[in-house]
């Protein structure tokens, strides 16, 4: 199916049949997708925490008790649920990681592109921290390129996808130790395949005329 189909017949799931699983390999070609998402300067700031039984879908449902638990329910019968995270900081263990995988997949011709690739990403670790001062923003904005990739990467497989900002951030966090190992839960994507009982489904498709949303020069 072409992009463009994918785009305007995707929608989010309201109601999922907590019945039927995503088969594995379907579940492997899309977190392969996800791990292939872009970002600025390679910095891919993220990290993807993934449930797929009872009790995995149970601990991420933690954080949608009390004034989110509408969106309880969306987790629970999910086939399966991928917490997007940032990073809390930019380490300097992570650049050094990064640089090396660069390294070892070949994009470097000599230690002259190696060395200016590093200086790049520096240079833009150390605006966003220091003149911008705001790195972590910058890094959730990258995370958010992810969530991209995942809900088209989804529609394309034919899984229907939920992303969710609708939960309590500090109890998930504390929940699954996030904050200790250097990063925030950000939004929450529930996996799996719509139940009949899905109103949104059966709702025609809404956005802004071309006319609204387009600026030609």
């Amino acid at each position: 199916m072409q992009l463009t189909a994918l785009a305007k017949s995707r929608y989010t799931t309201k109601a999922y049949d907590a019945t039927r699983k995503i088969p594995q390999e379907t579940i492997e070609t899309l977190l392969d997708q996800l791990r292939h998402s872009p970002s600025s300067v390679n910095s891919q700031p993220w990290h993807f925490i993934v449930a797929s039984d009872d009790q995995g879908k149970a601990r991420v449902a933690k954080g949608a008790e009390g004034g989110f638990v509408y969106n309880e329910s969306k987790i629970l019968n999910a086939s399966h649920v991928i917490v997007l995270c940032t990073r809390t900081e930019m380490p300097e263990a992570h650049l050094q990681a990064v640089l090396a995988q660069e390294e070892r997949d070949g994009r470097f011709a000599n230690d002259e592109a190696k060395a200016g690739q590093d200086k790049s990403r520096r240079g833009y670790v150390n605006m966003h921290k220091f003149d911008q001062k705001d790195v972590q923003h910058w890094m959730e904005k990258q995370t958010y390129l992810a969530l991209g990739t995942l809900l088209l990467g989804a529609a394309s497989l034919g899984v229907d996808a939920t992303p969710m900002e609708g939960f309590d951030f500090k109890k998930l966090d504390e929940e699954l130790g996030l904050r200790d190992k250097g990063f925030t839960s950000l939004v929450i994507v529930s996996l799996g395949y719509r139940s009949e009982g899905d109103f949104n489904a059966k709702l025609p498709k809404s956005r802004l005329p071309a006319e609204s949303v387009f600026t030609f020069l």
